[in-house]
């Protein structure tokens, strides 16, 4: 699994090689609600972080995002930190309690461990993955490959598929 993790955020980071010089990366995007390929790099990169920075206590939050908008205007400065989470990522499974506010007053936390919120968290960047290939179909270029924002089941069952 953390392989798999640490491969998906590689295909994240070769792509933005391909665009941290072009315009691509901050152009809002209709189809996604005016949002930025940025924007969803961002998101995914401060989960893995929130992650990453609650390992220690134990308590992840992932609403009390930094929401750092360098993040999202700098892919050059997203790589980086992704590159970092990759270095930080591979740690020992343990309990973790995961933090909720429910209507912004009742907190509640939820019981989970490390290896499945890493899981959650790969889930979640493929997702925002598959945003990121919407937002590049609708802007016309092609900078990802085809298996860029697709779920590792889907992969394998298109494979058998096509057997």
């Amino acid at each position: 699994m953390f392989t798999t993790c640490i491969n998906t955020l590689t295909g994240l980071v070769e792509f933005l090689e391909k665009i941290k010089l072009s315009a691509t990366y901050t152009q809002p995007v209709k189809s996604l609600s005016n949002a930025t390929i940025g924007g969803h790099t961002r998101h995914i990169i401060e989960l893995f972080q929130c992650l990453i920075n609650g390992y220690e206590a134990g308590i992840v939050n992932y609403d009390n995002r930094k929401r750092d908008t360098a993040l999202e205007n700098d892919a050059a400065f997203a790589i980086k930190a992704i590159e970092n989470i990759q270095h930080k990522l591979l740690v020992p499974d343990k309990p973790l309690h995961i933090e909720v506010a429910i209507d912004n007053t009742v907190h509640h936390h939820i019981l989970s461990n490390y290896k499945r919120e890493v899981l959650y968290n790969l889930e979640h960047c493929i997702h925002h993955q598959a945003l990121i290939k919407v937002a590049l179909i609708e802007m016309k270029v092609n900078f990802v490959t085809e298996q860029f924002g697709v779920a590792a089941s889907t992969l394998q069952y298109r494979e058998q598929c096509a057997q």
